[in-house]
C-alpha cells in the first residue's frame, strides 16, 4: 500500500518538479511545464499522465487497480492508480515515464 505522504515522496523525488492545488486533488509538475499526476486522498488513487500506449501496458499488469481514467483525459492516456493495492515499483516506473515525457516531449512530424 502507498500512502499520500509515500506518493508525495515518490512525485517529488524527480529533479525541478512541484507540487500544487488541482481541484479536489495535488497536482504534480515539472516547474514551468505541465503536470505528470495527481493525487485524490479521499479514495487514495493517484491519475498518471501515461501515453495510451503505456497505459495498455500498464492496465494488462492490473485491470482491476489501473484503469483509464473515464473521460477525454483517459483516451489520451490518463491512468488511475488505485494506490492501497498497487505495488511501489510499479507506481514509481509509471511515475518515471510521465515525468520523463514532461521534460522530454516526442517530437512532432
Amino acid at each position: 500500500m502507498i500512502n499520500g505522504d509515500t506518493f508525495t515522496e515518490m512525485a517529488l523525488s524527480f529533479p525541478g518538479t512541484e507540487q500544487r492545488p488541482h481541484f479536489d486533488r495535488q497536482g504534480y509538475r515539472v516547474a514551468g511545464k505541465r503536470m505528470f499526476a495527481s493525487y485524490l486522498a479521499a479514495d487514495n488513487t493517484a491519475n498518471i499522465f501515461l501515453t495510451p500506449e503505456e497505459q495498455a501496458l500498464f492496465c494488462a499488469m492490473d485491470s482491476a487497480n489501473i484503469y483509464p481514467v473515464p473521460n477525454k483525459w483517459g483516451d489520451k492516456g490518463a491512468t488511475t492508480f488505485a494506490l492501497d493495492n498497487v505495488a511501489r515499483e510499479l507506481v514509481f516506473e509509471a511515475l518515471l515515464s510521465a515525468y520523463h515525457a514532461v521534460v522530454n516531449p516526442p517530437r512532432r512530424s
